[in-house]
């Protein structure tokens, strides 16, 4: 939606006003000379100087008419626009995204950090106010491609919860593993199906075993969201919920399993893909490894306690601090920085968002100007979502005045 530039009005538009008013009497003059000369003996009326800090008003409307020249960032163009383009944005539960914003000040990029004092003091604001503070500190920018397109693709990832096991046996068989030494010497590292076949590539892996999943399935789900909390019974039988976060790979490029089956004729999956496919394994077991060599990219993970303040959080996104679900987004750096709040907005079959998200994380497939992968969150629930978000997509980043 562009915003019109209102007119200003034209000079002669006073000139014929004042010919409206009837002539001044003599008897009028008199009357109002008096009544300028009492005014002005009488001293105005002070106002008090405020005892604290002001409070910011809330606009009756926002600005509807911008300015400012365009501004070029990488991959990207960000055009000036008024508030007024942003939809929903007087309707958003911004004290949802302001979690995800002051995750994000833990580690500010030199454009924000000047601002975190006040984004602290403000948690505890109204809505209202967080809103007021917003137009009158941020300006707002349409994100378009190089070529002036603000269309983009929204999709959607997740943190898996999955059921494993320190030893292996009694079923789990397919090991994660922690980044082999000199992991970063050699790159490309060898590809998925050197990792399970050649001896010098097992034996560098050997030892680095985190634990180990029943389903290849879920390892591979696991390998594409990147990070993940394990379900985990110990050597002794306890149990316990740990978190395995992105830790290397082995530089190979990504392929999609689901382009792979499509290829195969499977046509277009319709529920979950981890669903789907585990269907097709049950009807193709002997080509399992044929499915999963198709991705050559491997994922190397670290483990990390859970702490009860985790467990409300994701997993630590590329900008280094933890994802918040339905306010974090994977972007493309080069479009748009780390630390960054975006206004995004997206209508499709799978979700209809209109909402203040944080620029937090990134992602091999991620890339483009107009392009966001939207974190849903941890488990079943949130798994289901990512793996129907599938979407057209606008962006406006809210950049310092």
């Amino acid at each position: 939606m562009k915003t019109r530039m209102s007119k200003a009005p034209k000079a002669s538009s006073k000139s014929k006003a004042m010919t409206v008013f009837p002539r001044i009497t003599p008897t009028l003059a008199i009357i109002a000379t008096a009544l300028v000369l009492v005014s002005c003996a009488t001293p105005p009326a002070r106002v008090p100087a405020p005892s604290g800090p002001a409070r910011v008003g809330v606009p009756a409307r926002p600005e509807t008419a911008v300015q400012a020249p365009a501004v070029m960032r990488g991959k990207s163009r960000w055009v000036p626009v008024a508030w007024t383009e942003l939809p929903g944005f007087e309707n958003d539960a911004l004290f949802e995204a302001w979690n995800a914003w002051l995750k994000s000040c833990e580690r500010p990029s030199p454009a924000f950090a000047p601002l975190c004092g006040e984004v602290r003091r403000l948690s505890i604001a109204s809505g209202d106010e967080q809103r007021a503070w917003m137009t009158t500190r941020l300006q707002p920018y349409r994100v378009e491609t190089l070529q002036g397109q603000a269309d983009g693709l929204l999709t959607s990832y997740y943190e898996p919860l999955l059921k494993a096991s320190r030893q292996p046996g009694n079923g789990y068989a397919v090991p994660l593993y922690q980044p082999p030494v000199g992991l970063g010497g050699r790159k490309p590292w060898y590809t998925r199906q050197e990792i399970e076949t050649l001896p010098e590539a097992q034996a560098a892996l050997r030892g680095r075993e985190i634990a180990w999943l029943a389903d290849p399935i879920d390892a591979m789900s696991l390998h594409i969201q990147g990070s993940g909390r394990l379900a985990v019974t110990e050597a002794d039988g306890a149990q316990r919920t740990v978190r395995v976060a992105f830790a290397g790979s082995n530089d190979q490029p990504f392929r999609s399993i689901t382009q792979w089956l499509a290829d195969q004729g499977q046509g277009r999956m319709v529920a979950p893909w981890t669903e789907s496919t585990k269907t097709w394994v049950a009807q193709n077991p002997q080509r399992l490894s044929q499915l999963l060599w198709s991705n050559p990219r491997y994922i190397f993970f670290r483990e990390e306690a859970l702490s009860e303040m985790d467990v409300a959080y994701g997993p630590r996104g590329a900008q280094g601090v933890p994802l918040t679900p339905g306010r974090s987004i994977a972007v493309d750096r080069e479009s748009i920085p780390y630390g960054t709040p975006v206004w995004l907005a997206s209508r499709g079959a799978a979700a209809d968002l209109q909402k203040l998200v944080m620029a937090q994380d990134t992602g091999s497939a991620i890339v483009g100007a107009v392009r966001a992968d939207y974190f849903a969150g941890t488990g079943p629930q949130a798994g289901e979502l990512a793996a129907r978000v599938n979407q057209p997509l606008r962006l406006w980043v809210l950049w310092p005045k």
